[in-house]
């Protein structure tokens, strides 16, 4: 091969490694501008039983300061069973989302407003969390001796919790990303739900389980064991965090719930990852027309 066949054939290599180098540059960059898009969610969040307008302010800011998550707020202010969220008036309320979080208390048992409105955009893949008292709302025709419609979503059948006291928590998945390198730990007093049919759904998975000790009528104490922490896939698809702690602003605000919430979130939408796992930017989008 001559000196000229060997020039060109440098300058060619030459070439192609610099249009590699600058095509792995270029994809580095956009997955870097992925990185750095807040994940969009709504907290659809009210009702009865809890202290809502300040649980909203420490769930919202609490997980942006932990990922890459801006919200809207939906609030319902009706403090009855039987509210029904201002979100589920626009059929498209769901819409922009890339998670929904539930964390709703209320029986409301329309059966058409609950699959036709809420479980729709789930049942289509739309992730979703569900905290605490959610787990108890939705009680259409059935509840809670059938696998009702929103416990499909959920899915944990619960039917009632014991008196306020503390609850201590064990991961009995410690592999699961969600909760690798968690210690277990125990809340201030906290009502402990029930898992109805004796454990999750087979579509769900157990992550973690909380024991509580109260007493008795006849004086003598009661150990209950339950799960409190799971993931769900529903309809087949779409992942779903749930746990049933999270009665008080105190265990809201703990620092080790906000971080098991914070990646059960992250998880739901599938950006459990360091690109995510840094504080965003701001806190609040743009509330959705429904929620104004």
């Amino acid at each position: 091969m001559n000196r000229l066949k060997l020039r060109c054939l440098a300058i060619a290599i030459a070439f192609i490694l610099c249009a590699s180098i600058t095509c792995c540059n270029s994809i580095r960059a956009l997955r870097a501008e992925d990185g750095d898009q807040p994940i969009r969610a709504l907290l659809v969040i009210g009702g009865c039983c809890h202290d809502y307008p300040k649980q909203k302010e420490i769930l919202t800011q609490g997980i942006s300061a932990r990922a890459n998550v801006v919200w809207a707020i939906s609030f319902d202010p009706d403090t009855t069973h039987d509210g029904k969220n201002p979100a589920y008036n626009n059929p498209d309320w769901y819409k922009g989302f890339d998670v929904i979080v539930h964390d709703e208390c209320s029986h409301n048992p329309d059966l058409k407003l609950i699959e036709g409105t809420i479980l729709k955009p789930h049942r289509d893949g739309l992730p979703a969390v569900v905290l605490h008292c959610s787990m108890h709302s939705y009680r259409s025709k059935g509840w809670p001796d059938i696998t009702t419609p929103w416990y499909a979503l959920t899915g944990l059948p619960s039917s009632k919790h014991e008196k306020l006291a503390p609850i201590a928590i064990r991961f009995i998945d410690k592999e699961s990303p969600i909760t690798k390198g968690f210690e277990d730990w125990t809340t201030v007093g906290e009502e402990l739900y029930n898992n109805h049919i004796g454990k999750p759904l087979d579509t769900a998975h157990a992550l973690a389980r909380g024991t509580q000790i109260v007493g008795a009528k006849d004086g003598k104490p009661v150990t209950s064991d339950y799960v409190v922490a799971w993931t769900n896939i529903y309809n087949g698809k779409t992942r779903v965090f749930g746990t049933t702690i999270g009665h008080t602003d105190e265990t809201v605000a703990d620092a080790r719930y906000l971080d098991l919430v914070t990646r059960g979130l992250l998880w739901s939408a599938d950006k459990l990852d360091e690109a995510h796992l840094k504080p965003a930017k701001k806190v609040m989008i743009d509330e959705t027309p429904a929620a104004k």
